[in-house]
């Protein structure tokens, strides 16, 4: 399947058009909007999904990647993002101090699992099924990112005392559930699969659009926090995903992954957290301007993956063969 043709079919999908149905509504300054607590809600929910078909996959032997395969890998990731976003803001320059650099940094070195659950979504749609095994690379991915972004920029900032974030971000509502749901659905195993496929499978495709139609709405209005920064940082948002997730490519290659894990592999090292980075900055560094982190995150980056990066990841994968 050629990348054109991958690439529209992804534009027909409702997952994508629920969310450019939500970045129009917020251009032409609609009321339209999701409920604050039920947009918190739908986010639980796709990592609680998430985590317990996981689980289940794994129980059921599934899972067929090593730790020993997937841990270096997720750091390897993660740390070789942080070094290419620091760079990537240095040569682009604008009007970016170190702090912003570091609260970026951070947020592009964490993952996003609501690019993982659209690109899981739209693996499904082309008759592939990831490894199960795969949601420990979710999860060893988004930690070590923030924390090594954050440590650059705490020392950068002269004269502030302080220590890193490690208790809220081991704790954090994303990756406590992750990892909570992954352990339920592996210790339940095919009955507990059995049990709640109705809710983790069955309205899965719904609340995922309804998810991305709140996320189009968010990012719409984001679209407004680039002035101060100049607008060369948005070239950041679309370049940076782009280098990510071609390192997430070839490292996934080299590990010996499949189609369906080079893919998410890609998409996880191109994407950025918008959930446990924001919390852990706005703690560490509270110099740094969010807006500016967040607007790239979501107001760039992750429609530039739902739209473009996963069928693009996707059709470079089928080149590297099965």
């Amino acid at each position: 399947m050629s990348l054109l043709t991958s690439a529209a079919q992804n534009l027909a999908s409702p997952a994508v058009l629920f969310f450019l149905l939500g970045v129009g509504a917020s251009r032409l300054r609609s009321d339209l909007e999701v409920p604050p607590p039920v947009s918190k809600a739908l986010s639980l929910y796709l990592v609680f999904s998430i985590g317990f078909r996981g689980g289940s996959e794994l129980a059921l032997g599934h899972g067929s990647l090593s730790l020993w395969v997937l841990l270096p890998l997720a750091l390897g990731l993660a740390a070789s993002t942080v070094g290419v976003a620091f760079l990537l803001l240095r040569l682009l320059g604008g009007r970016v101090g170190m702090e912003d650099r570091a609260a970026v940094a951070a947020h592009y070195g964490s993952v996003s699992v609501a690019t993982f659950a659209a690109a899981t979504a739209y693996l499904g749609s082309q008759g592939l099924a990831a490894d199960g095994s795969l949601l420990v690379l979710l999860a060893a991915m988004e930690v070590p990112g923030i924390l090594l972004a954050l440590s650059v920029g705490l020392r950068a900032s002269q004269g502030r005392e302080g220590g890193l974030p490690w208790h809220e971000l081991l704790t954090s509502a994303p990756l406590l559930l992750l990892m909570g749901s992954m352990a339920v659905g592996l210790l339940s195993g095919a009955k507990g699969q059995a049990s709640l496929a109705p809710v983790v499978e069955g309205v899965f495709p719904g609340l995922l659009c309804l998810f991305l139609l709140d996320m189009g709405v968010v990012a719409g209005r984001r679209l407004n926090a680039f002035k101060e920064a100049g607008l060369r940082i948005l070239a950041f948002g679309v370049a940076m995903p782009l280098l990510g997730g071609a390192l997430g490519l070839l490292g996934a290659h080299l590990a010996g992954l499949d189609v369906a894990g080079r893919t998410l592999a890609a998409v996880l090292a191109g994407s950025a957290s918008y959930i446990a980075a924001p919390a852990a900055v706005r703690q560490t560094l509270p110099g740094a301007n969010l807006g500016l982190s967040l607007g790239l995150a979501l107001g760039v980056t992750f429609p530039f993956n739902v739209l473009v990066g996963i069928p693009l990841w996707h059709a470079l994968s089928l080149r590297l063969g099965a």
